[in-house]
């Protein structure tokens, strides 16, 4: 968690580092007990702080949940430069294999399934997916809603990037980006005429 967002920088380097410590032993713990099972003990003893500092940064596990996937993949998006990029189909492809990956990840990482650990990282991956899909859509001067058919995109987008993780025998990342990315031009209204 090296990476910060904006309201991260304002900080102080000791509160990123005592939170950089609980996200990462959150996420050694959620690989060994699984998201239910972790308590905050778990975090405190496994990151080296006591409970009273775990609870001037976050009121409970959820908010450090939430934390820790909104600090991961803003590290992504920022690693990726979708933030500063423009709309493309080389770069909605890149987008599709970024959330997959990530979603893919965030999945081997948890002990055992968990729909209430998936719901809280679905909401993360959702609202940047849809924060950079808007940017884009302003930026094409499109004449669609573009908080709407961001919002609409950002949902496919994660549906079918959990979908994939959840098949069997499922195409490569990038075939499978290639195969949706039309769908999610289209939900965004910039498909190209024919």
């Amino acid at each position: 968690m090296s990476s910060s967002s904006p309201n991260d920088a304002k900080l102080d380097p000791r509160v990123r580092r005592t939170r950089a410590l609980l996200g990462q032993a959150f996420v050694e713990a959620l690989s060994e007990k699984g998201f239910q099972a972790i308590s905050v003990q778990d975090i405190t003893e496994r990151a080296g702080v006591n409970r009273t500092t775990f609870y001037l940064h976050f009121p409970d596990k959820y908010a450090l949940v939430d934390y820790s996937v909104s600090q991961m993949f803003r590290q992504e998006i920022e690693k990726r430069e979708m933030d500063v990029c423009h709309f493309s189909e080389e770069n909605l492809r890149s987008l599709i294999i970024m959330v997959s990956e990530f979603v893919a990840f965030s999945s081997s990482h948890c002990a055992r399934p968990e729909p209430h650990f998936e719901s809280l990282v679905e909401t993360q991956v959702k609202k940047q997916v849809q924060d950079v899909l808007q940017m884009w859509l302003e930026q094409t001067g499109s004449r669609v809603d573009s908080r709407t058919a961001a919002i609409a995109a950002s949902w496919a987008v994660y549906g079918l990037a959990l979908q994939w993780t959840r098949e069997k025998k499922r195409p490569s990342v990038a075939e499978f980006a290639e195969n949706v990315s039309p769908l999610i031009t289209a939900i965004l209204g910039l498909a190209q005429p024919a």
